[in-house]
């Protein structure tokens, strides 16, 4: 199942070509997975979508927004699915639009897991690891409301959804995008199962680091089986300590990202992404030589990714590609900005979730996009 590993030179710049398994990339620039919520109550990315994404096509690899594979997965209302029909055709819009400015996109699957509600996903439950709520409330279309308590997954309900992820992966290929990114992190379904604080389980998937990690390993093996282990990738937060999925014992965190590195690195995919306030500290760095792997790093949760901590990170051979996010927002020609040193344009936070083109498609560019 192995795949080609990342073609790396150290000491290259951010704007040097780099393989990822087998996506070739431009640069080293990759846009972040980001939460905007534009596809409407079908979950359907339409033209403003396509339009986006193809606006960023020049940065090295494009990774969608969490898209969620089953119809209990859904965390938020205006997130885009892959699971119908008319949800596949709308991703072969984005991937033919960005593929027609010569870019890359891969899409990020997200299951939600308790992060939602059934006012959200228009089922009669939400599921996770074990029955325990999340403090705090959901947004829903109609009003904020309390988490409510999950269905803990059986172990062949566990099951089913892993056939999810897979339906969704070959759907996604299928439908034109370049791969997909397995979302194993900031406290969504398969980072539940890593937390000892959100999987209290007794089964095969529960107790211990190793079972903690297997389903996320399982789901990752079965995609990488289905559509090769070159066009997958994974993104994990460990410590992150979000969403009530707790990581609080260093030692523990250890063994969990170790047991789950460990189950990853004989498929050879294409790249670990990690997002971690220290992507070149003992943790991260050590994660990577035990991937034995392309290491995607991300830092900007707390505070954007700026151009020095990006060309510090890859110069200093910390990692093959670096994840960006609100800057890729505002600025969707962000990889001539930075490789020409080209003022950047400021992001609007208000319009992170809002709905329509403000915020999403009208930021400026160096120069002005000819019809």
């Amino acid at each position: 199942m192995g795949a080609a590993r990342a073609s790396v030179t150290p000491g290259m710049d951010l704007f040097a070509p780099v393989s990822l398994g087998d996506l070739q990339l431009a640069n080293r620039v990759v846009m972040a997975p980001l939460t905007r919520l534009r596809s409407g109550d079908a979950g359907v990315p339409g033209e403003l979508v396509a339009e986006h994404y193809a606006q960023r096509a020049s940065v090295g690899l494009i990774i969608t927004e969490g898209t969620f594979p089953n119809a209990e997965s859904r965390a938020y209302p205006g997130q885009p699915g892959i699971v119908t029909d008319e949800q596949a055709a709308g991703w072969r819009r984005v991937a033919e639009a960005v593929h027609a400015r010569g870019g890359r996109i891969v899409m990020q699957l997200m299951h939600s897991g308790r992060v939602s509600h059934p006012d959200v996903t228009g089922t009669d439950r939400i599921v996770a690891p074990s029955a325990i709520a999340i403090q705090g409330e959901v947004r829903t279309s109609g009003a904020k409301l309390p988490y409510p308590v999950p269905h803990a997954l059986t172990t062949d309900e566990a099951r089913a959804t892993l056939a999810d992820f897979v339906a969704a992966a070959e759907r996604a290929v299928a439908a034109g995008l370049d791969g997909v990114e397995i979302h194993s992190a900031n406290g969504y379904l398969l980072h539940q199962f890593l937390s000892p604080a959100s999987n209290q389980r007794t089964d095969e998937y529960g107790g211990s680091p190793e079972n903690r990690a297997r389903f996320v390993v399982e789901v990752a093996t079965a995609v990488a089986t289905a559509i090769g282990a070159g066009k997958v990738g994974i993104r994990i937060s460990p410590e992150h300590n979000i969403q009530d999925a707790f990581e609080t014992d260093a030692a523990d965190v250890r063994a969990t990202y170790d047991a789950l590195v460990d189950g990853l690195r004989p498929l050879g995919m294409a790249y670990l992404s990690v997002l971690h306030k220290e992507p070149a500290g003992e943790l991260v760095q050590d994660l990577r030589r035990r991937f034995d792997g392309p290491l995607i790093a991300n830092s900007g949760f707390s505070s954007p990714t700026t151009r020095d901590e990006a060309v510090r990170l890859i110069e200093g051979t910390h990692a093959e590609a670096v994840a960006v996010g609100r800057l890729v927002i505002a600025n969707p020609d962000l990889v001539e900005r930075w490789s020409g040193e080209h003022p950047e344009n400021v992001p609007n936070p208000a319009t992170f979730y809002a709905a329509g083109a403000e915020g999403y498609n009208d930021y400026p560019t160096l120069v002005p996009a000819r019809d």
